[in-house]
């Protein structure tokens, strides 16, 4: 089978303060933020500091009930998701329910920086939330 990953998107980690976690990339790895947003469907804010042609997605919760929310309640800071590129959201996101994964986005929706995006459980993957990315 040939894969449907292109390569890594990002690496997600979710922070309480992102304007202190940018300012510690830009410190101490001189890195630099090519995009912010603030993704409401998700009550998410997020900057995207580049590295390569990937990047490192900082995540803070907009509101309380979000899944950022929730895992920093959790969790604490640290590593929320990685992020694979992919050429086909949707076929890629079909594979993974035909191989019996279990999904959380049914059908593939929008994301950020007008990206398709679908996520799998981190139960049937090694415990590792997975989100595939489409760049259209």
């Amino acid at each position: 089978m040939e894969s449907l990953f292109i390569e890594i998107d990002h690496v997600a980690i979710a922070v309480h303060d992102i304007e202190a976690a940018i300012k510690w990339y830009e410190d101490v790895f001189g890195a630099t933020v090519e995009h912010r947003e603030d993704v409401k469907s998700d009550g998410v804010y997020e900057a995207l500091v580049n590295v390569a042609e990937s990047y490192i997605q900082l995540l803070t919760p907009t509101r309380e009930d979000s899944p950022v929310a929730k895992y920093l309640a959790k969790n604490g800071e640290g590593l929320h998701h990685i992020a694979y590129r992919v050429k086909d959201c949707a076929e890629a996101l079909n594979a993974a329910k035909e191989s019996g994964c279990r999904v959380i986005d049914e059908k593939p929706r929008p994301g950020s920086r007008n990206t398709t995006v679908a996520f799998i459980h981190p139960k049937t993957s090694f415990g590792t939330l997975i989100e595939l990315v489409e760049v259209n």
